[in-house]
């Protein structure tokens, strides 16, 4: 089963998310900020980052880019309401990774997890 760690600040959507994508079939471990995301690597190895941008703490740019560092070629995803933010701190973001905006169907998501882990 694959392994995905899952950063978002929102309860709801955090929620909702790790719930959509335990029922397509992947183990989830959610975290509330960054700074828990950062400390959940230590329980890996993941198949997925799925991560916010902004957030309390560590910010999700600095959890992919460490969590890159430790796992080189973990495909990374981002959510965010900010995309353009993201776009713009392009080279900032570890090489690969992917950018979605919110708000987003969670079908979309699980559809593009699925593509990023079996790539």
């Amino acid at each position: 089963m694959s392994r995905i760690l899952l950063a978002e600040d929102d309860d709801s959507l955090r929620g909702f998310l790790a719930r959509a994508l335990e029922r397509a079939g992947y183990e989830v471990r959610a975290c509330a900020d960054g700074d828990e995301a950062l400390a959940a690597l230590d329980d890996g190895p993941y198949d997925l980052l799925l991560t916010d941008i902004v957030m309390p703490g560590a910010d999700g740019i600095e959890v992919a880019r460490e969590a890159a560092a430790r796992k080189p070629g973990l495909p990374i995803m981002f959510i965010t309401g900010f995309a353009a933010v993201a776009l713009a701190n392009g080279d900032r973001t570890p090489q690969g990774s992917k950018v979605l905006a919110k708000p987003v169907h969670l079908r979309e998501i699980v559809s593009e997890v699925e593509k990023m882990v079996a790539a």
